[in-house]
């Protein structure tokens, strides 16, 4: 005998019996023709395959036992001898099923049933149905060992668990529950199909060990990311409809499967996204349908040209987040040997000081935080420094960066970069130059260099460079032009001058700037500033010799201030009132040149090129005196053997001649001999 029993989960369930024992067997096929197993769970209750509704022939009698007792009729025991169906027979409990050992397929749908009970003995159960009960808990089932489809969906379980026995379980429907976590599942290792819809699912993981399934319906849940999927071999179709996904990297592990061809995301977040069908069908290049609508080759070329490009953007960004981040550790690295370099500066400064008021002492000693800074150091303050920046990293001591119209050279060793070949058009574009970590004397050095490669910078940014007195502001002048100047409190104690600002104006001046500090400069500020320091030019121009004055000058400067000199004594009348204007401005402006600022590196040259020359002129005078003091020596000598050695040259000559023939003929022989 054989029948078919519809199974409203896209299966067939195919049973026939046979007088041989060998040739009984129950298949389970995959309806290719019906609906997916999902779809048709929706709809259970509205599809039915049975010619008759097996209800109306069944008799509950009640007892005084608390459950009833199933009695079927002969004829429908011999008509439906595999098979009961109890479905909207308004049942609060099991009844008690006796003489059905041989049962194969159950069905409670429909009914009121809080605990699964009183099928224990049905062994050779192979379908049972409990859809839409109230069923809290999943229990009673360990019997079942042959149990292949079990339905439970639309009941009140809110924990997967009892199902150890159940290992021949090939259809686990467990939708439109109350379930929070996937458990329990990993030895269903024949499990085909698991329905989850409608439950409380967050995430998805805890899969492993369900080699055989190859549908999973997660649909509307609260997924907000998903694992282990890609550990089952057999996967093919995943539902994940109306869930709260919103980016791809909650679901990567999707791209690892190679047996996924169907996938559903549509009422997620991520389904909202431009990117979104592109995304997925390139890393996931096996699927044949997406959404429920097959995809086609052109999409997958679509998709492969938006992933090239997506990925050379993620490069892009990469490259830009490895350089931002070198340059953070760069600039740390700068800010630690800018700091370290300073300490030891001031413990130089602290030994200079210490070493002149104690000579006796060890400066070391006096001073408790240099012990505990430097505490086995006793040597040199070279060698201070030295062991001192062991530590640091000496690849990247310096950093170069331009950013739009900005030049940015933190450390000393940026300012090399100004020797370098700039294009025309990269040193035109700048106009602001920031210096930061840099001793602003090492700054002076450069400036001419600066003034060279870019002619167009108008702005200059000064942070962490040692300005330390208004004396320093002297060198800016040096440049063609300054539009706005910006001196950063860090590291520049200048700014805590009340006056600095005017000073800068006052020395300035000839730059028409129109910022300092971001503030802008009014009238009011100049004239504030010739008020404060225009007696402070004229003192420095008119203290200074005239040869020192022309060396400071330069060419046109040094016209100016002779033109002056030439008309100083004239009358006023003479020169025109133009003339006098201009004598006049060349004039505030040749005395503001006499405000200059000598680094301390050109200081300690000059310094030591005097002590050289003086050293040169001591040892050269020291010479004349020695010669000159042994030249009177022999002369004294010689005055004092003179007459005596005028004496015997006297007397020689009269010996030598008082014989006349004897001289002449010696004389002769002289003369021949020489010839």
């Amino acid at each position: 005998m054989e029948y078919y029993a519809a199974v409203n989960c896209g299966l067939h369930l195919v049973i026939q019996t046979s007088p041989l024992p060998e040739k009984n067997k129950v298949e389970f096929r995959l309806n290719k023709e019906t609906a997916s197993f999902p779809g048709r769970l929706l709809q259970h209750d509205l599809e039915r395959n049975y010619s008759s509704r097996q209800g109306d022939h069944i008799n509950l009698v009640s007892s005084s036992a608390p459950f009833p007792i199933l009695q079927r009729s002969s004829e429908e025991k011999i008509l439906y001898s595999d098979r009961l169906t109890l479905e909207r027979q308004k049942l609060t409990v099991c009844p008690v099923i006796d003489g059905e050992e041989h049962l194969r397929l159950l069905n409670f749908q429909h009914n009121f049933i809080t605990r699964i009970q009183n099928i224990s003995n049905l062994r050779r159960l192979i379908f049972l149905d409990l859809y839409d009960n109230q069923i809290e808990e999943i229990s009673g089932l360990s019997t079942l060992r042959s149990l292949r489809v079990l339905l439970l969906g639309k009941n009140r379980i809110k924990k997967i668990s009892n199902l150890e026995n159940l290992k021949s379980l090939d259809v686990l429907d467990l939708h439109g529950n109350q379930i929070t976590k996937i458990e329990n599942v990993n030895h269903l290792c024949d499990l085909r199909v698991l329905n989850l819809a409608r439950n409380l699912l967050s995430h998805v993981d805890n899969l492993n060990g369900l080699d055989s399934l190859t549908e999973l319906n997660l649909r509307h849940n609260q997924i907000t990311f998903v694992r282990d999927v890609d550990n089952l071999p057999c996967l093919q179709r995943l539902f994940l409809s109306f869930n709260n996904i919103s980016n791809f990297e909650s679901v990567c592990c999707l791209a690892d499967s190679t047996s996924l061809s169907d996938i559903t995301f549509d009422g997620n977040p991520i389904a909202q996204e431009s990117w979104y069908k592109h995304t997925v069908l390139q890393n996931m290049m096996q699927l044949r349908q997406l959404d429920m609508k097959r995809v086609t080759e052109e999409e997958r070329r679509m998709a492969s040209v938006v992933a090239k490009k997506e990925e050379e953007k993620k490069r892009e960004s990469h490259k830009q987040s490895l350089l931002k981040e070198k340059k953070r550790l760069t600039i740390n690295n700068v800010a630690r040997q800018w700091d370290l370099q300073h300490r030891v500066t001031d413990i130089a400064t602290n030994h200079d000081r210490k070493d002149s008021d104690s000579p006796s002492q060890d400066p070391c000693l006096k001073d408790g935080s240099t012990t505990s800074a430097f505490p086995e150091e006793t040597g040199s303050l070279d060698s201070v420094l030295t062991n001192a920046l062991q530590g640091l990293s000496v690849t990247d001591t310096h950093l170069v960066e331009l950013d739009g119209d900005t030049l940015f050279l933190y450390g000393s060793g940026a300012l090399e970069s100004l020797d370098r070949n700039w294009s025309v058009q990269t040193a035109g574009m700048v106009t602001t130059v920031s210096f930061t970590f840099i001793e602003f004397d090492e700054i002076v050095q450069v400036l001419p260099k600066l003034k060279m490669k870019f002619p167009n910078s108008l702005h200059l940014k000064f942070k962490e460079t040692n300005l330390v007195m208004l004396q320093q502001f002297n060198a800016l002048a040096q440049l063609h032009r300054i539009d706005q100047l910006t001196i950063d409190p860090q590291g520049n104690p200048v700014v805590n001058f009340t006056l600095w600002k005017y000073y800068v104006l006052f020395r300035l001046s000839h730059f028409n700037m129109q910022k300092v500090n971001g503030t802008e400069v009014t009238q009011n500020d100049i004239i504030m500033a010739e008020r404060l320091f225009g007696m402070l030019a004229h003192v420095a121009s008119s203290e200074l010799p005239q040869y020192r004055v022309i060396s400071i000058l330069g060419d046109a400067r040094k016209k100016q201030f002779r033109y002056l000199q030439k008309t100083k004594g004239k009358k006023p009348g003479i020169i025109n009132e133009e003339n006098n204007d201009s004598k006049k401005l060349a004039g505030e402006n040749t005395n503001r040149a006499m405000l200059t600022y000598t680094t301390r590196d050109f200081y300690n040259e000059k310094l030591e090129e005097t002590k050289e020359k003086k050293k040169f002129c001591k040892m050269y005078i020291e010479d004349l005196v020695k010669e000159a003091t042994e030249i009177n020596v022999k002369k004294e000598a010689l005055q004092k053997l003179w007459p005596q050695m005028f004496i015997e040259l006297v007397r020689d000559a009269v010996i030598e001649t008082r014989n006349t023939n004897s001289y002449m003929k010696h004389c002769l022989q002289q003369i021949t001999d020489q010839k």
